[in-house]
């Protein structure tokens, strides 16, 4: 555990447990990468952080698992749980503090604990019972949560089963429950998902099975009291949040506990927890944080049949821990599926690590190594950016941990490259090219790369959440190797007559192989990494003028177009005239727009586009938006979506549609 302050209370965080019935995907690497940033964000802050991950190794289909690999069931996870789940998360730098299995004495010891303290209060009784039972879920659904008579998630229908077990008396703390939702609104976050608990809990939630026959399920936690069944995995799973830190001597962390977990087990996270633990008499956990799915790159559910599924282990190996870790965490919100995919991960890397930062590091260095013989030189009087850059780099650590806490990760990481942004922008404003050639100026010269340096090490903090590992070979480079930093505000940490120690290509661009990539030489004077062999240097002049001979490039951005450009977007008014939910994706309305009359006829489309979690469709009905009206159709969920809608989102993830305030026809031109 590590203890880095006693004035912040613990933040004690886990994410799901995996089920050890098969390799881990990419829904169970966003959820441990998510978990961990959060765990790392706080200990950057100061606070005493416990993060516990694990496996859940119980049940019926791991029974079932296990003899059709031709193993026993211990055999089984002891595989999946160490060589699958356990060794990728090393890979990926999840820096848990505890990594629990189910089957483990620690944890079965606990389980029987609780089960034999609930007992004996009289909240657990034996009764027969008939119903539908989901072997994929491993609990008894009713009839309205299928869908085609099929569970969510399952490839086959409940089957229906008749058999005696021990029930939980759960509809007991139902009020209890619905009370707790609404006296704490930030119980489960974010919040549509509270709301859709608040709806499962308007009827009635009947009582739990809690056991299984052990002639039928064998493979499980025997109930203390009745050595003829066994626990029910939901009954076993859970309680490793608390047998974790027990273990430890810990138990009083609970009450501060954040769950990370996915939408697909939300009811038994936020219905059968909250109740076993007031049974139990044990403390609540502060925060239930659900996350949506991870999509195909196509907008779609991925899966093996469909050929879309994807190999985080592959992904690992080409591309590495930080650069996976990133671009994940970038291109994802918690509140609707995201897609993601190798297309999709190489543009963020280009754009945002290889060209912002990685570009950044590069120029600087260089220029530290060729005017100041690679070494750091205190900072000249401050001009008027400069302090605006200081009074920036004091005020980011604030910015990114509140966007953190309010889990809004893809946010901060923006927040945290912006900056970097703004840095590259200041040394392109700055010219240090031009300072360096007259002695007049080395003041200036001496401010701008300090500057540079000194904002690449709080870069270098406000991003170590999601690379860890980059960031700390970042502050190597920098010299400052060894170093850690807190997340707070300061500025000046690095010390006047450092050393830069140039090193590998921090985010090699994936066009180029990695085996070329190499530092420029100290004295070449290029900003640029400089491959061994069959890749030119590009040069990059500035845009007001040809560039010095020894001109450092300006920061790569958006391409510059010229008018006639621009005169080849066709950008119109359009009217929505109608606005539905595409089934099945969370961040999609169907648009049908008007364009206009042409020879007479309303010009209709249809336009497809990601805005469902701030607009409901009747929000959208009226309204005049800006439409992208040359864009080539693309098939969105089998909709042909005949443009693109243009929209802004501000600084808080709040979105609006870009319209005019007149009520211009449909069809007009934007220019």
């Amino acid at each position: 555990m590590t203890q880095l302050s006693s004035t912040k209370q613990p933040f004690y965080i886990t994410t799901a447990i995996d089920y050890a019935n098969g390799a881990p995907h990419i829904g169970h690497v966003f959820e441990k990468i998510l978990t961990d940033a959060l765990a790392r964000y706080h200990r950057l802050a100061g606070y005493p952080v416990y993060f516990v991950t694990g496996t859940d190794e119980h049940g019926e289909k791991i029974a079932k698992a296990a003899a059709k690999a031709g193993q026993t069931p211990q055999s089984f996870v002891d595989d999946l749980s160490l060589n699958a789940f356990k060794r990728l998360w090393d890979g990926l730098e999840i820096s848990y503090d505890d990594f629990i299995r189910t089957t483990e004495a620690r944890h079965r010891n606990y389980v029987q604990d609780v089960l034999a303290r609930v007992h004996a209060s009289g909240d657990i009784y034996y009764a027969e019972y008939e119903g539908l039972y989901s072997v994929g879920a491993e609990r008894y659904v009713t009839e309205k949560e299928l869908v085609n008579g099929v569970y969510p998630g399952d490839s086959a229908p409940p089957e229906l089963r008749r058999e005696a077990n021990y029930f939980f008396r759960m509809e007991k703390y139902q009020a209890w429950l619905l009370s707790h939702l609404q006296q704490n609104p930030e119980f489960i976050q974010p919040a549509g998902y509270r709301n859709e608990v608040l709806e499962m809990l308007k009827e009635p939630i009947g009582d739990l099975s809690i056991s299984r026959p052990k002639s039928r399920v064998p493979w499980g936690i025997e109930l203390p009291w009745d050595s003829d069944h066994v626990t029910y995995v939901w009954f076993d799973a859970l309680l490793n949040y608390l047998s974790a830190p027990a273990s430890k001597g810990r138990p009083e962390l609970f009450e501060h506990a954040w769950h990370v977990i996915g939408k697909d087990i939300l009811k038994p996270h936020a219905v059968f927890w909250p109740t076993m633990l007031k049974a139990a008499g044990l403390p609540i956990y502060e925060k239930l944080v659900v996350h949506a799915h991870i999509l195909a790159e196509d907008g779609r559910k991925m899966g093996k049949s469909l050929g879309n599924a994807i190999d985080p282990v592959a992904l690992l190996d080409e591309f590495g821990a930080d650069t996976l870790r990133y671009t994940l965490l970038r291109e994802t919100n918690l509140g609707s599926d995201s897609p993601y995919g190798e297309g999709i991960l190489v543009a963020r890397l280009t754009a945002d690590l290889a060209n912002d930062l990685g570009n950044l590091l590069s120029r600087t260095l260089s220029m530290v190594q060729k005017y100041r013989e690679g070494v750091l030189p205190a900072p000249g009087p401050q001009s008027e950016r400069v302090r605006g850059i200081e009074k920036a780099a004091r005020a980011l650590p604030a910015r990114v941990l509140e966007l953190a806490r309010d889990l809004k990760v893809n946010m901060a990481l923006e927040a945290a490259m912006e900056f970097v942004r703004d840095l590259n922008r200041y040394i392109a404003e700055s010219k240090p090219w031009e300072l360096a050639k007259s002695e007049s100026t080395a003041n200036e010269l001496d401010s701008v790369l300090y500057t540079a340096v000194e904002g690449l090490r709080v870069a270098s903090v406000a991003l170590e959440a999601a690379i860890p590992r980059k960031a700390k070979e970042l502050r190597a480079q920098l010299g400052l190797s060894g170093q850690s930093y807190r997340l707070e505000a300061a500025w000046g940490l690095t010390p006047p007559g450092t050393l830069v120690q140039p090193g590998a290509v921090l985010f090699p661009k994936p066009e180029q192989p990695r085996a070329e990539q190499a530092r420029p030489d100290a004295k070449d004077g290029s900003d640029q990494p400089t491959p061994k062999a069959k890749s030119a240097k590009i040069e990059q002049p500035e845009a007001s003028a040809p560039a010095a001979p020894d001109a450092t490039p300006a920061p790569s951005g958006p391409a510059e177009i010229s008018i006639d450009d621009f005169a080849r977007i066709d950008l119109r008014v359009a009217l929505v005239v109608a606005a539905e939910v595409v089934p099945k994706a969370d961040k999609l309305l169907k648009l049908t727009v008007q364009l206009g009359s042409v020879n007479g006829e309303v010009e209709e489309r249809t336009v497809v586009s990601g805005i469902r979690a701030w607009f409901a469709p009747e929000d959208l009905v009226g309204r005049r938006v800006v439409v992208v009206a040359n864009l080539k159709p693309v098939k969105l969920r089998g909709i042909l979506s005949h443009g693109m809608i243009l929209a802004a989102e501000d600084e808080n993830g709040n979105l609006d549609v870009i319209g005019p305030k007149l009520e211009l026809p449909g069809g007009t031109k934007v220019r």
